[in-house]
């Protein structure tokens, strides 16, 4: 079927077109003198430029007509990169006035990352004329993406088409494997910052997008930070930036792209509508590690809740964007089947997730009821993510809480007893770790798990020490803690990892921020902070654990 511009076309032109399809190329010519001849005929003859698709094996798989001065490349995403990053097409098209390639015909080249780009010039009487071509470089030091050659002519060519994408394939995967394994089946991503905040705080949060990758299992790449005057509504930064971006990307076998700032549905599908990578944002990433961490019916319940409340406004115009946005990271907890679904069943299925939500939040409140009338003190544990807040638990109650040196390591709620002497005990609960920039989305979903902070006689705001922003994510957490209606309730802040800082810094920040210094890993640090438990939920009696 011919593709593009046909409007005006005569049917035999059509057929003409049309038999373009029957021939078949010998698969170490770039274009044999025959064919090319005939292209740059009907072009002449239809005073619109002509372009062909063809594969490794000399197979024209796409006739397009366009007009005078481009033609459009129909969606190529069905046929998949190789190992060196080349999609194993060729595109050869006319031009009407013998004209060099231009900048869209580059841009294309390296963004549909073609075995060639090819143009012929239409001669006097219809007849092949100069031939320009290029092709995709691999990563050099002078950040040039590809090579722009010429001929006289067809015959003039002189390339073996079959040596010469072997030396290039080559040569790109040597490249590629300077800076990425090959053989490393995960996601490798780059982190794309685009903002017009203070230089630093552009700087830290990509820091902590960073963390978030390598605890979603993705190989962070390269960073890009882009400080427009104004915010593109269509591609977030410029057109033309993303297009670079994008290139840069494919240059270093990059299969992902991760914006630090939340993508509008219009931004998603845009970006993907000229690139096969993989798009998506922060809040895409925290929702893949929550799938990943969820594993009570509660957890898993409130992932699917959200994620298909991220998903529901991205459906519209659902195409080829979708299916790049899902599957792998950011594709999993309710799965690529049901985000394929159409927004009527998803909006079912979202009515009885809650519906679930509901009754297990009774299950909850019961539980909490029981607890409330035994009149044990509870005590609940915040902090961002990655404080140390499981570990503290673990010492505090010598039980297994799930740890690792990851964002979000634990998601689902912790609840343990901590005996202390004369039959005393108090509950304490660990929760989901705090981060900047929480989705809206998973606040809501999680208000459910956070209720257990409602009753929470003391918070212990735990702090990594440690962190040189641990100032900021105090404040995260505050702020946090501000929008859930918790700040009512009584705190103590907590330094964590104390043997981490030089012991002279500890006492004079424990000082100005009215904190306790303790190390998780360290039991023997734990007696002040016991203390201050007794005296704040038994003042009268005093003594130590």
């Amino acid at each position: 079927m011919i593709q593009g511009n046909l409007t005006g076309l005569k049917p035999s032109q059509i057929k003409a077109l049309e038999r373009i399809y029957r021939r078949r190329l010998p698969a170490g010519e770039v274009i044999s003198s025959e064919l090319a001849r005939y292209l740059t005929e009907q072009s002449f003859d239809l005073r619109r430029q002509i372009g062909l698709i063809i594969d490794r094996q000399g197979t024209v798989l796409h006739v397009i007509v366009g007009d005078d001065r481009e033609i459009v490349i129909p969606d190529l995403s069905g046929y998949g990169l190789g190992r060196s990053g080349l999609r194993g097409l060729r595109c050869i098209h006319t031009h009407l006035k013998g004209e060099a390639l231009s900048q869209d015909d580059l841009t294309d080249l390296s963004l549909l990352r073609l075995d060639l780009m090819v143009a012929l010039s239409v001669g006097d009487r219809g007849l092949p004329g100069k031939v320009h071509y290029a092709h995709i470089l691999p990563a050099n030091p002078q950040g040039k993406s590809v090579e722009i050659l010429s001929a006289s002519s067809v015959q003039a060519l002189g390339i073996d088409l079959e040596s010469f994408l072997r030396s290039l394939e080559g040569e790109l995967e040597r490249k590629m494997a300077e800076t990425v394994d090959l053989s490393d089946t995960r996601e490798k991503a780059i982190l794309i910052s685009v903002s017009q905040a203070p230089r630093q705080e552009t700087e830290d949060s990509l820091d902590e997008l960073a963390e978030l990758a390598r605890t979603a299992d993705v190989v962070v790449l390269d960073r890009v930070v882009q400080r427009p005057r104004k915010l593109n509504p269509k591609y977030l930064m410029g057109e033309g930036k993303v297009k670079e971006v994008i290139i840069r990307a494919l240059q270093q076998g990059a299969t992902l792209l991760i914006f630090d700032q939340d993508l509008s549905p219009v931004q998603v599908r845009s970006i993907s509508q000229i690139t096969d990578l993989k798009v998506i944002d922060r809040t895409q990433v925290i929702l893949d590690i929550f799938a990943r961490r969820a594993h009570t019916l509660d957890g898993k319940v409130q992932v699917e809740l959200a994620q298909l409340k991220y998903v529901m406004p991205r459906l519209a115009g659902k195409g080829t964007a979708m299916s790049r946005l899902m599957g792998g990271i950011g594709g999993r907890g309710p799965g690529e089947a049901k985000i394929e679904i159409d927004r009527r069943r998803i909006r079912e299925r979202l009515s009885r997730l809650e519906k679930q939500l509901k009754g297990l939040a009774k299950g909850r409140l019961q539980r909490r009821q029981r607890r409330i009338r035994a009149e044990v003190p509870i005590i609940s544990i915040v902090g961002y993510t990655n404080a140390g807040k499981s570990t503290l638990l673990n010492a505090l109650t010598q039980s297994e809480v799930f740890t690792e040196d990851l964002l979000f390591a634990t998601l689902d709620t912790s609840t343990r007893r901590l005996r202390f002497p004369m039959e005393r005990e108090v509950i304490i609960t660990d929760t989901v770790g705090f981060i900047r920039k929480l989705p809206p989305s998973l606040l809501g979903a999680f208000k459910a798990t956070l209720e257990e902070l409602e009753d929470a006689d003391l918070l212990l705001h735990v702090v990594d020490l440690s962190n040189p922003r641990f100032e900021e994510q105090i404040q995260a957490v505050e702020r946090i803690l501000q929008e859930l209606e918790l700040d009512r309730i009584p705190r103590q802040l907590v330094f964590n990892k104390t043997d981490l800082v030089p012991g002279e810094e500890v006492v004079p920040l424990c000082r100005r921020f009215e904190a306790i210094p303790v190390s998780a890993r360290n039991r023997g640090s734990f007696p002040p902070l016991l203390a201050e438990m007794e005296r704040r939920f038994w003042p009268q009696e005093g003594g130590s654990p």
